[in-house]
């Protein structure tokens, strides 16, 4: 994400993002990652999709947010960078952390979604030590994420929908958020491939 100026969450101080380097793939991943991130561009181009923020989709950001009873929501394509065209976060001022629109597609949990093309619920993301070793972790204080993919009748994955919070969630809530934010998914690949209004 881009956090420009981020705000601490309350009796919790900031810290900024740490280095890290993931492992370097290999040359046969990096050709299938390039194919994929081709198919991807052509198809989001050909469904007149943009990557700047667009109503619609805050509106679905916010819808699923609130569903969820989580403090931000996203709508998410994912290109050489992750672009939220949907966003609801809490207002400036509010102490939580301000997020931008855009976020390098090595962090968050998003890129797993994509990868798996299955819904990924983080009702604690410390119970797992892979997820937990995230440099949003501590950028945003985050401790709960659910997210689903767009999956474009082609096959190919457009991005995710998904909702973050710095609180965890019970486990035995987890199903009934993942439905959520599945059917949200849903909800949004329906407003793309709809043909438009004349």
């Amino acid at each position: 994400m881009t956090f420009p100026s981020p705000a601490p969450r309350p009796n919790s101080p900031m810290r900024p993002l740490p280095a890290h380097s993931a492992p370097q793939p290999s040359s046969a991943a990096l050709t299938g990652q390039d194919e994929e991130l081709t198919e991807r561009r052509e198809l989001i181009r050909r469904l007149g999709l943009r990557t700047e923020a667009d109503p619609d989709f805050d509106e679905f950001a916010r819808t699923v947010a609130t569903e969820t009873r989580f403090l931000y929501g996203f709508v998410n394509l994912f290109l050489d960078q992750q672009f939220f065209v949907g966003l609801h976060q809490p207002h400036p001022g509010s102490g939580y952390a301000t997020v931008g629109r855009t976020m390098p597609v090595t962090d968050g949990w998003c890129p797993e979604v994509v990868e798996r093309g299955k819904a990924l619920p983080l009702p604690n993301v410390h119970a797992s030590p892979r997820f937990s070793s995230n440099p949003v972790v501590d950028a945003v204080g985050i401790r709960s994420y659910f997210g689903a993919p767009l999956i474009h009748e082609s096959g190919t994955v457009l991005g995710t929908v998904c909702v973050i919070d710095p609180e965890a969630r019970p486990l035995s809530d987890a199903r009934r958020l993942r439905d959520i934010v599945i059917e949200t998914g849903a909800q949004v690949m329906d407003h793309i491939t709809r043909p438009p209004r004349h």
